[in-house]
């Protein structure tokens, strides 16, 4: 299977067109008002109709009830529900039930014990997501810029197809794929210039150092 690319937290027309341009198979959107790539519902919708299926659409929530849910399903008409918060493994198949969409949940990693949390999620989820724990004092569970112990995933195998986050950029994402083994790569704030402001140059920079690392292990230099 190729590199999943995931390219989370658009806010723009001009950001989205240079995921999509640069090859993302994911574009995520953020649903999540302390995030500040919060989108409008009317913001979403206008998003929406550019992608005209060149990417799957990720819509990301945290510990959202069944109504703002499905706000979001009719303003973004997502192919994939982000669960990114507290979520226990019930809920995560109630929403499953609920909007016949595939779900990828979210775990934060700091430790081998949050490993260990990782097959009662495999068992309702259709991905899961692996990010850095957030700090105590943090508003928000991701897009904070904070990486975790890699090696803690290696030799990996949920049972799921997995997406590392937290912390990449261009720069690491290649040490990244080679200790981890990763099906999949998800990217917010190592492609900013600042919060929820998305720099053209380091998506593109990313996408490509993610598919020329997922190229090396492939074809390994001779």
């Amino acid at each position: 299977m190729s590199l999943i690319v995931k390219i989370c937290g658009l806010s723009t027309a001009e950001a989205l067109d240079v995921a999509l341009d640069a090859g993302a198979d994911m574009v995520g959107f953020v649903f999540f008002p302390p995030s500040p790539r919060n989108l409008s519902f009317k913001v979403a919708s206008a998003l929406e109709s550019r992608v005209r299926g060149r990417a799957k659409k990720v819509a990301l929530s945290v510990d959202a009830d069944d109504t703002l849910l499905s706000y979001v399903v009719d303003a973004l008409g997502p192919d994939m529900l982000q669960l990114h918060g507290n979520e226990s493994p019930l809920r995560v198949a109630a929403i499953k039930a609920r909007f016949k969409l595939p779900v990828m949940k979210a775990i934060a990693v700091e430790t081998k014990a949050d490993v260990a949390a990782i097959a009662r999620y495999a068992a309702v989820a259709d991905h899961l997501l692996f990010d850095a724990r957030a700090p105590r004092e943090a508003t928000r569970p991701g897009g904070l810029g904070k990486s975790f112990d890699w090696h803690l995933l290696e030799n990996l195998h949920p049972g799921v197809p997995f997406l590392l986050s937290g912390g990449l950029d261009a720069g690491n994402v290649g040490e990244a794929l080679r200790i981890t083994r990763a099906p999949g790569v998800d990217v917010s704030s190592g492609v900013e210039r600042a919060p929820g402001d998305k720099d053209s140059e380091k998506i593109r920079a990313f996408v490509r150092a993610a598919r020329q690392a997922a190229a090396q292990q492939v074809h390994p230099a001779a």
